[in-house]
């Protein structure tokens, strides 16, 4: 992939997706974890330590090339994507609980994005790791000024002009897919001699895995007691990662376009997959039938 694009064209788009997620987002919504403690904790404990712990048994299971391990973990610990909030307001989600969750788990992905994918590194061991290869703290801080210092100026702007960060609302989401589409391609352009073997490995855990989490993100809210429209956002929250995310730390800080192959998949599937699974859970909960 041209460099130009991995050291600088990846992280300002990425840094225009959280710009537009923070326009989204007012301190409220951070307050809001107070207000639903239950359906807060609940979700982001699926997200934190659950899917690391399926994704970790799925490439075991698979025996997966090291390198796509490593990438299929560092998927696992990136955050929900703002594409979350769409889909669960489609399938009759609280969308609310969604931008708290995509609020809270940008700020502690920070933190624990960086100490999976440094877990993964030294478990699975891939060839090309000769040391240099992982999230040092250098690393980290480009992590935090990435995902973090956009959202707070978008939430800045926000407060400044609440009719500029509506007006924005419709076309950063656009741009958002614009983005993770051209990101796909680069990636798949970049590994274009390899992507029929990678796909081949990968695509039935990437599929596997966007299922699991969509699933997991309903049945264990439902499982301790919490309503359907709260299980539909934290499935769509959990299942619908920030592709973005792990695709840039994977060729920007760890040089690396084979780490960015199961992000690069399960961007593509996670969008059909997640509207199957709204589609099947609003049939299935007679209340939201009637609604939609």
């Amino acid at each position: 992939m041209d460099s130009a694009l991995t050291t600088i064209g990846l992280p300002i788009a990425l840094g225009i997706i959280m710009f537009g997620l923070g326009l989204s987002l007012t301190v409220g919504d951070f307050a809001r974890v107070a207000k639903a403690p239950k359906a807060v904790s609940i979700a982001l404990g699926c997200q934190l330590i659950l899917l690391p712990a399926i994704a970790f048994g799925l490439v075991k299971l698979f025996d997966l090339d090291p390198l796509l391990a490593v990438g299929v973990m560092l998927l696992a610990a990136s955050p929900g994507g703002t594409t979350a909030n769409l889909f669960s307001h489609l399938f009759k989600g609280d969308v609310a609980l969604n931008v708290t969750l995509t609020a809270v788990n940008s700020v502690i992905a920070v933190i624990t994005l960086p100490v999976i994918t440094n877990f993964a590194l030294g478990h699975f061991n891939p060839p090309d790791a000769d040391g240099t290869l992982g999230l040092q703290f250098t690393k980290v801080l480009q992590v935090f000024a990435i995902v973090l210092i956009p959202v707070v100026l978008g939430m800045w702007v926000r407060v400044q002009s609440q009719s500029f960060a509506h007006r924005m609302d419709k076309p950063v989401r656009i741009g958002s897919a614009v983005v993770l589409a051209l990101v796909i391609v680069g990636t798949v352009i970049s590994e274009r001699e390899n992507i029929l073997d990678y796909i081949a490995q990968i695509g039935i855990v990437a599929a596997l895995f966007c299922l699991l989490s969509l699933g997991v993100g309903y049945a264990v809210p439902r499982m301790f007691g919490i309503g359907d429209r709260q299980a539909i956002a934290s499935s769509m929250e959990i299942g619908i990662h920030n592709s973005t995310l792990a695709i840039t730390i994977a060729v920007s800080l760890l040089h690396s376009s084979e780490l960015a192959i199961p992000a690069a998949v399960y961007g593509v599937l996670m969008f059909p997959l997640a509207a199957g699974a709204g589609f099947l859970i609003t049939r299935m909960s007679p209340k939201l039938a009637y609604a939609a």
